[in-house]
């Protein structure tokens, strides 16, 4: 007998950047959608969020939209900020609503700290504080963030080896959680840890590249084409909002960040390609270091045709 959906795991579809994550979900909801079953998707995307951002976080088009609901996208202004546990909390909200109207949830989405938050639950973090973040720039614009990267290292070793030394955002969080709260950021993740957000069973389906080489390609090829789109229009109309700045998570996110520079007069149009598409394999980088620290996931090769994809077991 079938076990009761609303103790079933629910599919989470993960993957690094450009591995046709949306994709792969829209092909599940066609395959449920002609079993007689609905299904709604839950992003699970820390820039798609954001209302106004639509071409550099490849946000999913109104025709995708329109094939089967999706949650969680354009709920913040870009000047306003979302947590991980925030993103916990919502998450659970809908997935119960959405069993109640006799659908199948199913996350998508690259967030991987948002994973870990509703998979595993997070310790109450403490809240941003504006005079020791304004510390820590200080110190970055005086050392650099591979100097901000190895002071990270010698308190928190685990979050130092899962971040990028130029990852300004994460270490100056990693750092002002250590100096706000005496605990570096990955005793905060321990399996011994009091969770404020309680976890969330997952069947994680991960797409991954059996050739690195060929996401790369990808994500120049993606990264052009959002360009093509108008993305630098996109974030010129940010900018002429005048209330918003490369300080705020929105504005941080990768390929939103170079551009900024970049009409700043900071680097040339060559150059900020170059910083955005490197930044963007960085990021991919990132994820597929995380998702390798859970065994328990269903690994899928990216790159084979989508009709395989999710019905191949692990690839070699």
């Amino acid at each position: 007998m079938a076990e009761p959906l609303d103790t079933q795991p629910v599919v989470c579809i993960v993957g690094p950047t450009a591995s046709g994550k949306t994709a792969a979900a829209l092909h599940l909801a066609r395959q449920a959608q002609s079993q007689g079953r609905q299904v709604e998707l839950i992003s699970m995307d820390s820039a798609l969020v954001y209302r106004g951002m639509d071409i550099g976080t490849a946000k999913p088009s109104a025709e995708e939209r329109a094939l089967v609901p999706h949650h969680l996208l354009d709920l913040l202004d870009p000047a306003q900020a979302y947590s991980a546990a925030q993103f916990a909390a919502d998450a659970r909200k809908l997935i119960d609503d959405i069993r109640q109207r006799g659908a199948q949830p199913i996350i998508v989405g690259g967030t991987m700290l948002y994973l870990k938050a509703l998979q595993s639950g997070l310790s109450e973090l403490p809240q941003a504080n504006a005079t020791l973040r304004a510390q820590l720039d200080a110190d970055a614009a005086r050392l650099g963030w591979p100097a901000m990267h190895a002071r990270l290292a010698a308190i928190d070793a685990p979050t130092a080896a899962r971040l990028a030394p130029n990852d300004a955002q994460r270490i100056q969080r990693a750092l002002e959680v250590w100096l706000l709260s005496g605990r570096p950021l990955s005793a905060h993740f321990t399996a011994g840890d009091h969770a404020a957000t309680p976890s969330v069973p997952l069947r994680i389906l991960s797409l991954e590249p059996s050739d690195r080489s060929v996401l790369h390609a990808r994500i120049a090829q993606r990264f052009d084409a959002m360009l093509a789109a108008g993305f630098l229009d996109e974030v010129r109309a940010l900018r002429r909002r005048g209330d918003l700045s490369p300080a705020l998570p929105s504005i941080r996110a990768v390929g939103y960040r170079q551009a900024w520079s970049h009409l700043d007069g900071a680097t040339s149009a060559t150059e900020f390609r170059e910083q955005a598409i490197a930044a963007t394999r960085q990021l991919a980088k990132r994820q597929l270091t995380w998702l390798r620290s859970m065994p328990q996931r269903e690994r899928f090769d990216c790159l084979a045709p989508l009709k395989d994809t999710l019905g191949r077991p692990e690839f070699p």
